[in-house]
């Protein structure tokens, strides 16, 4: 059977062609605007991604041609202007447009398939962001400024295309993956079929009779990592954490404190669950975010007081222990954190190598 080809743009340290090449795709062609993701690419897929914005003609015109009668395309713009620890600014953002730019691509390169994957905010980010301290006065929301506002506008795009489109919500820990992290994935198909998005393989305590949840325990297993790297807490933060029993948080400090660690937080909605939070073996990790220790986003140990490490960053994102990261610590954590998990990536190409072997 030929095996199938397919360019990862936005490809960043390689999370989603790891999972492709877990079931017999090939990489040809990647790209990225970060030099130091792009080295850690090199590393470890041997392929040299073209590096640049592929917004800029000479850049996207070497794609172009690498991508002359490839199977399927692959890429996640960069999802800073959807997501909702942002600003939103969504299309207007130059981050959002690179989606349009990967619009273009598909148009002009005509694989049989595609896949995007982006943030859970790209479902309700409106095409024209209207901060809060502007609403209100009697004058309604414009039809681009209405929430669910730019899926409309991308399902568009893509339609235009004349490529069929599904899309969804997918949970990483319901795909074998230690870590509960949500994505939007898009598959678009040049035939006019649908791609299904893929069958949950596990589920929130065997529903189903499906297989649990893998835990942070089942990540870090066997782990041989003798040379430990990891930021150091501060002096006074190590004395909270150490008061924070496993997957507990900021909530399960004495009540008097919680004014003092929390700082300017403390008046501010919502549960603040990343504040002060340690693991736990028992359960998925939380979505890694791209440092472990900024103040709202705790990773710490279950049960030693320290950030979970490089190496333990990239067990729960399920990268080979083998792997060589560019680059220095912040910039180790911040491309595992930005990728996608492995078994998430293989169970997307699961649908597209059965989509593709279908259709020949």
């Amino acid at each position: 059977m030929k095996g199938f080809e397919f360019i990862d743009l936005f490809c960043g340290c390689g999370g989603l062609s790891e999972g492709f090449h877990n079931v017999g795709f090939k990489a040809i062609a990647a790209n990225d605007n970060w030099k130091i993701a792009a080295d850690t690419f090199k590393i470890n897929h041997k392929l040299d991604p073209v590096i640049g914005s592929i917004s800029e003609k000479g850049i996207y015109d070497q794609l172009v041609s690498a991508a002359k009668n490839v199977d399927l395309v692959v890429g996640g713009p960069p999802c800073q202007a959807f997501s909702t620890a942002g600003k939103r600014l969504s299309i207007k953002d130059p981050r959002g447009n690179l989606i349009l730019d990967f619009v273009r691509f598909i148009m002009d390169t005509e694989p049989k398939a595609f896949v995007m994957e982006n943030v859970r905010g790209i479902l309700s980010a409106a095409v024209s962001h209207r901060p809060l301290h502007l609403r209100g006065n009697g004058v309604p929301l414009g039809k681009y400024e209405e929430l669910g506002s730019a899926l409309k506008f991308i399902l568009n795009a893509f339609r235009k295309t004349g490529y069929r489109v599904t899309y969804g919500l997918l949970n990483s820990a319901d795909y074998g993956v230690p870590q509960k992290r949500q994505r939007v994935f898009f598959l678009g198909a040049k035939n006019g079929e649908d791609i299904p998005l893929p069958q949950k393989t596990h589920s929130n305590g065997g529903m189903g009779g499906l297989p649990t949840w893998a835990t942070l325990g089942d990540a870090l297993n066997g782990l041989n990592d003798p040379n430990p790297e990891y930021p150091k807490y501060t002096e006074r933060n190590a004395n909270v954490f150490m008061m924070v029993p496993p997957g507990g948080y900021w909530r399960h400090l004495p009540e008097e404190m919680h004014k003092e660690v929390l700082g300017g937080a403390y008046r501010s909605n919502g549960g603040k669950v990343g504040f002060f939070r340690r693991l736990s073996f028992d359960k998925p990790s939380p979505t890694l975010v791209t440092s472990p220790i900024q103040k709202g986003t705790a990773m710490c140990h279950p049960v030693e007081t320290r950030p979970l490490t490089v190496k333990e960053y990239a067990r729960v994102q399920q990268f080979p222990d083998g792997w060589s990261y560019a680059g220095k610590m912040t910039d180790k954590y911040k491309q595992i954190g930005n990728a996608v998990p492995v078994d998430l990536a293989k169970a997307v190409a699961g649908s597209i190598k059965t989509y593709l072997t279908h259709t020949g």
